[in-house]
């Protein structure tokens, strides 16, 4: 079976976080063609090439009007959406990219281990997952709870760190379908360790390829 064909989008105009390396060559580790990007224009040519386009740790305003254009449209008619970790910071001033994402980051405490629970074992991106597992992270809170217009995979137990906003009910990955595309996001990968934990690469892979529709 062929690599499957990956644009990942790594442009920063706020804060870089210093393991995008160490995710582009993870995800090249697990067998994606990986065309690797800070370049907006490759965002305005033809997609239809990519089984999907990933958006890792990006942040800030990272697309021309042209590429949001080119991008909503190759999502619409069927491609494949992933975002990494600060995904969520990016495209503020742009509501169809928060609608598609499905919440923005808000704040985050500080970098420390906690716990990720595993509620939704029947997808690729968490079937390999134990019911509860130790992480080290930032633990983003969103600015809205995406529970109830996205599928919660995964979620944050915030009894297990300090410092989380969310509560009881912190969603961490998800997954959802726009158009007839279909788009994953974790929030998880802030530190480029996080690239090398077989567990967070087995959820990486499972998600990008749902997000694909390699199943």
């Amino acid at each position: 079976m062929a690599a499957l064909p990956l644009l990942v989008h790594t442009r920063t105009t706020d804060y870089r976080h210093d393991s995008i390396p160490a995710g582009v060559a993870a995800l090249r580790g697990l067998g994606f063609d990986v065309d690797a990007t800070e370049d907006p224009a490759a965002l305005e040519a033809p997609l239809d090439r990519y089984a999907a386009v990933v958006f890792l740790s990006t942040s800030g305003e990272v697309l021309t009007p042209a590429g949001r254009r080119r991008l909503a449209s190759y999502i619409e008619e069927g491609g494949g959406f992933a975002g990494v970790h600060a995904a969520a910071c990016t495209e503020y001033d742009w509501p169809y990219y928060g609608d598609l994402l499905g919440a923005r980051f808000d704040r985050h405490p500080a970098f420390q281990p906690g716990r990720v629970l595993t509620e939704d074992h029947d997808h690729p991106a968490t079937r390999n997952l134990p019911a509860v597992w130790e992480f080290t992270d930032e633990w983003y809170d969103f600015r809205t709870n995406p529970r109830g217009r996205v599928r919660v995979l995964l979620s944050a137990d915030e009894s297990s760190y300090d410092g989380g906003g969310m509560g009881s009910d912190h969603p961490l990955a998800w997954c959802r379908e726009q158009g007839a595309g279909r788009v994953f996001y974790t929030g998880l990968g802030h530190a480029a360790e996080a690239y090398d934990d077989p567990r967070f690469r087995a959820h990486l892979r499972g998600g990008i390829s749902w997000a694909a529709d390699a199943r």
